[in-house]
């Protein structure tokens, strides 16, 4: 296999916000997909603050079609911020090809270094639901539509494998929230796109 391939094969997603947001489940949701649903290589590495809750976390997965060398993310991918500190700390690894994710209510992004840069209001969707606790699932459904670095069916069926019993409709309707609104606003942008094109014509 050529280099340039393995660099295409390969995708570093790091996922950011404080204690109590469930960013750790979240990638272990990721990962779990892609290696479990999608059959790829993944790894999983996580980071914690001084305090569990509250402080600043992260995790970082790597999935790739081939082995995993080192299993750190250097230059993300694609970059979730859930939180303003995670947004500060790590924007500036972002690169113009790049995906940016934000949770609109939390983060303000200022100066984005890429145009592939998309908000959604996950945890306000989780509030709407009754559990403002599921808006990592929210952003975990709206990471597999912007970014199709996972299948829909892996994504959802690590979803139902990793959450606690008795909440997996609640979880999958989460998901799906999330999922849907990434879609919508894919086909926006490309409706956008079109009209531009239309008007230059």
């Amino acid at each position: 296999m050529t280099t340039a391939k393995a660099v295409a094969s390969r995708k570093e997603i790091l996922i950011t916000g404080f204690g109590g947001q469930g960013i750790v489940l979240a990638g272990q949701i990721v990962g779990r997909a892609a290696s479990l649903g999608d059959h790829k290589e993944s790894t999983l590495t996580q980071s914690y603050g001084p305090e569990a809750r509250g402080g600043a976390c992260s995790a970082q997965v790597i999935i790739s079609d081939d082995a995993i060398h080192y299993p750190y993310v250097r230059s993300p991918d694609v970059l979730v911020c859930m939180s303003q500190g995670g947004f500060d700390k790590y924007a500036p690894l972002v690169r113009e090809d790049s995906i940016l994710l934000t949770d609109q209510d939390l983060v303000r992004a200022e100066s984005v270094n890429t145009p592939e840069f998309f908000t959604i209001p996950a945890t306000r969707m989780a509030e709407e639901l009754g559990r403002k606790m599921m808006a990592n699932i929210v952003m975990v459904g709206f990471l597999t539509a912007i970014s199709k670095a996972l299948s829909l069916e892996a994504a959802r069926d690590a979803v139902l494998d990793s959450v606690p019993k008795g909440t997996e409709k609640l979880n999958t309707t989460a998901f799906t929230k999330g999922y849907d609104y990434g879609v919508a606003v894919l086909k926006g942008r490309q409706k956008k796109a079109e009209g531009r094109k239309g008007a230059q014509a």
